[in-house]
């Protein structure tokens, strides 16, 4: 599949909407390590906590993904992208504030972050399918590219600063810092110029049949003849292996490798680094390699860098140990920096207008469905059988997500 497109400048709007993402994006880079930290170290869990949490925080796109991607694409964007910027602040700010009450448990923390979670999944697909709105149709390239990728900055600096924050304030107080961005996303979305949109769905009354019909439209176009089924097999599989990732890295850092939340917060920042560099590469290597030869190169890369992060118990604690645990990261995150515009090219290029809120919402409600089961299992992996264990798993597992598309016709897709 080769699609050639003419290169202009991207408009005004769509910077004013990214720097609001890119903001929001680096409170959201805080307040993961935040509330590891919170945890773990705060609240003396483990990896099993560290699953539950991360499962609580995408079980709303596994139970409600599919509706909230065919409602969306009812109304106007920019509203409910205010909204839910809004009441994510509100949310967060919640955390510190029953902490200083002294009455945050775990428990309660998991109610905020799955209220978090539902709010971020109508968000999400308001956001993605706000994009092309912004951007002329003839750039099927660098506007998802934009979208994608306006997060890699806030991740090469916002797990650092978070370092330095637990350390100063403390991990609830840190989460302060993600409640503002969302303020500020919100001012950025309310204040941009007149954006064209779909007008809103005249009905007063919402047909249940007809939401169902529209779910089963995105469904149908994601898993049917599309061209995007064996994208989201390879995409779903990639997602258990981050899944066990993401449980696992904290837990192992603070842990067995004895290190301190700043000492995470710059090996997670060494991750934001590579993404920097893997999304400057992307357009470059996506030339050489085509769309779909850089997203198996991706996948494949990060099955290496996980068994460097492995090897970083097989050195001494500490410092020596970040460094090497900060090695594979860089590395998984170059590999996500190459690989995401490339996907979200691939995905909103095949899709029209009228399903992008839907083929995405599908997509992405799939993957975090696989997060929602994978994370609880890999927490009890990673408790139960040791932290090697579980981090092998997960390097072979991205391994077979990138065979599954090297196998499929995608392998030959250019999308220029």
């Amino acid at each position: 599949m080769n699609l050639r497109n003419r290169r202009v400048d991207l408009p005004p709007g769509f910077r004013r909407f990214w720097w609001g993402e890119a903001v929001s994006g680096f409170g959201t880079a805080v307040t993961l390590l935040a509330l590891q930290t919170l945890v773990v170290v705060t609240l003396h869990g483990g990896a099993v906590e560290v699953g539950w949490l991360s499962s609580a925080r995408w079980l709303p796109y596994l139970v409600l993904g599919l509706v909230v991607g065919a409602l969306v694409d009812r109304v106007r964007r920019r509203p409910v992208m205010v909204a839910t910027d809004l009441i994510r602040a509100i949310l967060l700010g919640a955390i510190p504030v029953t902490w200083l009450l002294g009455v945050l448990t775990f428990p309660l923390l998991l109610v905020i972050v799955l209220l978090f979670g539902t709010v971020t999944l109508v968000n999400d697909a308001a956001s993605m399918s706000f994009v092309p709105e912004l951007v002329p149709r003839d750039q099927p390239k660098r506007a998802p590219a934009g979208g994608a990728d306006r997060d890699l900055v806030p991740k090469t600096g916002g797990p650092a600063v978070a370092g330095v924050l637990i350390r100063v304030v403390g991990a609830p107080l840190a989460v302060l810092v993600d409640a503002i961005s969302y303020l500020f996303s919100a001012a950025m979305v309310a204040t941009l110029r007149s954006v064209p949109e779909p007008a809103a769905a005249s009905s007063a009354k919402l047909d249940v049949r007809a939401l169902a019909a529209e779910i089963r439209d995105g469904v149908r176009w994601v898993y049917g003849g599309s061209g995007l089924a064996r994208l989201a097999a390879g995409t779903h599989t990639w997602f258990a292996a981050q899944a066990t990732l993401l449980v696992a890295v904290a837990p192992y850092a603070f842990l067995q490798l004895d290190l301190s939340a700043f000492q995470l917060g710059l090996v997670y920042g060494a991750a934001g680094v590579g993404a920097l560099g893997g999304a400057v590469l992307s357009t470059t290597l996506g030339h050489r390699l085509g769309t779909g030869g850089a997203i198996i190169c991706a996948y494949a890369v990060s099955g290496g860098a996980v068994v460097v992060m492995l090897a970083a118990g097989f050195v001494p604690a500490g410092w020596t140990a970040a460094a090497v645990l900060g090695v594979g990261q860089f590395g998984h995150g170059w590999a996500m920096g190459l690989s995401n515009s490339h996907e979200m090219t691939y995905r909103q290029a095949l899709t029209p207008d009228g399903l992008q809120a839907r083929a995405n919402t599908t997509m992405r409600s799939l993957n975090r469905a696989v997060v929602v089961v994978v994370s609880p299992l890999a927490g009890l992996a990673a408790d139960r059988l040791g932290f090697a264990p579980t981090l092998a798993a997960a390097a072979m597992i991205f391994v077979v997500a990138a065979a599954i598309l090297a196998l499929s016709p995608i392998r030959r897709a250019r999308i220029s």
